[in-house]
Formats: structure tokens, sequence, C-alpha cells
């Protein structure tokens, strides 16, 4: 259903986006910190459903759009592209706050149940994911393939899938390293400023591909 290649890099762009510590990223640290690996793996999993039910959202709105517009598809591309350069010096220029807000810790611990509410409702009421999955999505769609909106209902679940897979593993290093990550937010900005620069270089990436395609 989808070619081999724009499989290949749809895998590559995610791994690259997800790597990136974004809000998610960093509400998972932020438990792992306080709280440990478990709440931590359980805020992932809540995030990574929230995240799949923004994707299918999406993928069914925009699938029927997506096969009948080749212009429709350039635009959401450069969107794309845009809104990743905004996300990329949102970062760079926010790093400091960020690693700030992230390394405090919160006093009480909620339920299992709670936690994964908390997680699916910061994935599935996070604007940025529902624009990012809308305007960067199509880029990756093999049109002559066909059947886009199931080619968009993969790649939501392909992503994910993924994002699940990273960020637990952020949470699990977090709830490991508590007292490194904590006692240093030089290093959580670091963190920030490699990530906006990762954003910003997708972002033109996929803008200049939009303009030459």
């Amino acid at each position: 259903m989808i070619g081999a290649a724009h499989l290949t890099q749809f895998f590559i762009a995610s791994i690259l986006i997800i790597m990136v510590p974004g809000p998610s990223v960093l509400f998972t640290l932020a438990r792992g910190v306080a709280w440990g690996r478990t709440v931590a793996v359980l805020t992932v999993l809540g995030n990574s459903l929230g995240t799949l039910l923004l994707s299918l959202i999406v993928a069914l709105g925009l699938g029927p759009l997506l096969s009948h517009s080749r212009a429709f598809s350039v635009i959401l591309q450069l969107c794309g592209g845009c809104y990743l350069l905004f996300l990329g010096f949102d970062a760079l220029r926010h790093r400091r706050e960020h690693a700030h807000a992230m390394a405090q810790r919160e006093a009480s611990r909620p339920s299992p149940r709670r936690i994964v509410q908390q997680g699916f409702m910061v994935g599935v009421l996070n604007p940025k994911s529902l624009v990012f999955f809308a305007a960067v999505f199509p880029h990756f769609v093999d049109r002559a393939s066909g059947r886009i909106t199931e080619q968009l209902i993969v790649f939501g679940v392909i992503f994910s899938v993924m994002a699940f897979c990273s960020d637990g593993t952020w949470g699990i290093i977090a709830g490991t390293a508590r007292e490194w990550l904590s006692g240093s937010p030089t290093r959580l900005v670091v963190l920030r400023s490699v990530g906006g620069c990762v954003m910003c270089t997708l972002g033109v990436l996929i803008v200049v591909t939009a303009l030459t395609s």
C-alpha cells in the first residue's frame, strides 16, 4: 500500500522528530524525575493513546482532500515545514524556562489510572500535535499507491508506537537518574537546544522539498 521509499523516509523523519525533547517528553521527564520509572511509563502510555486518537482524526479528515488536490498537499507541506521552524526557534528561545519548569517536583503522587488519564489529556489536547500531523504526514503519502486515508492511518499507528518506545525510554532514564537530571538544569538546556536545531533543520528540508517537487 505504501511504497518502500516513502515508508523509509517517514520512519527516518519520525525518529528524528520523536527524539526531540518536546512538550510530551518534558512532561514525561518531569514525572520520571518526580516519582520514578513506573509513573513515567504510565504517563507515556496515556500520552501515546491521545496522540493516536489525534492521528486518526487527521487521517479520516484529510484523506479525501489529499486524494483530489495536489495543491492542498503542497500547502500542507509548506505549513508543516514552517511550523517545525517555529517550534525549533521557540524551543531555542525558551530552552532555559522549559528546563527550569521540568526540574520542579510535584508534591503528591496520583493513582495509576489518574496518571494514564493525565498523560492522555496532555496528548489529545495538544494543538501542536494536531497541527503537526495535519501538516507533516501528507508529505510522506505515496499518492501513486492510492488509498491515502489508509496510508495516513498507518503513519499514525507507526508514529504512536515509535513515540511510546522513545518517550518510554526517556521516562525510564529519568526515573533511573532522577537526581542527576533534576540537579543540573544545564543538561536540560542542552537537550532543548539540540532539539530546537533538529526541528529547524527538518522544517527547512520539508519546505525546500515542497517547493521543488
